[in-house]
C-alpha cells in the first residue's frame, strides 16, 4: 500500500475512535439534555442510525484533512489545531445555522454550544491524533 495513504488511513482509523468517544460522552452528558431541553418537540423519536454512521464517517475524513493532516510533516501542532477548530466550526455552523433559520423554535443556545462544540471536538481529536501517531508524522518528513 502506498505509504501516504497508509499515513492517511491510520490517522483516519485513530481519529475516528478518539471522535467516536468523546462525541459519544458529548452526546450523553450535554447535547441529549440540552436538545430535549431546548428542542425536544423537533426531536425524532429514535436516532437515525444510517445518518449518524454517514455523518461520522464523512466528518471524521474532514478532521483527518483539514485538522491531521498526517502527509504534511511540515504543518505544526498550532496549524493542525487551528484547520481543525475552524473546520469544526463552518461544519457545525452549517447544521446550526440552518436549523435557526428554518425550524421554528430552534433556539439560539442550541446554535452557539453546537458551534463551540464542533470547534472543541475537531481540536481535540486532531490534537490526540497528532500527539498520538507523532512518530509516524516525523518518520514522513525524514522519507
Amino acid at each position: 500500500m502506498n505509504p501516504r495513504l497508509r499515513n492517511w488511513l491510520t490517522a483516519y482509523v485513530v481519529g475516528a475512535v478518539i471522535f467516536a468517544v468523546l462525541d459519544i460522552a458529548w452526546i450523553l452528558t450535554v447535547a441529549s439534555p440540552l436538545y430535549k431541553n431546548q428542542i425536544g418537540h423537533l426531536l425524532a423519536p429514535s436516532t437515525n442510525l444510517a445518518g449518524a454512521v454517514l455523518f461520522y464517517l464523512i466528518f471524521v475524513a474532514g478532521v483527518v484533512h483539514y485538522g491531521v493532516r498526517p502527509n504534511d510533516p511540515d504543518a505544526t501542532l498550532r496549524q493542525r489545531i487551528t484547520g481543525a477548530a475552524l473546520f469544526g466550526v463552518f461544519t457545525y455552523a452549517t447544521w446550526a445555522l440552518t436549523g435557526f433559520a428554518v425550524l421554528k423554535d430552534f433556539t439560539a443556545v442550541v446554535v452557539i454550544t453546537d458551534i463551540l462544540w464542533g470547534a472543541a471536538a475537531c481540536s481535540i481529536v486532531t490534537w490526540l491524533t497528532a500527539t498520538v501517531l507523532k512518530s509516524r508524522l516525523r518518520k514522513l518528513s525524514t522519507a
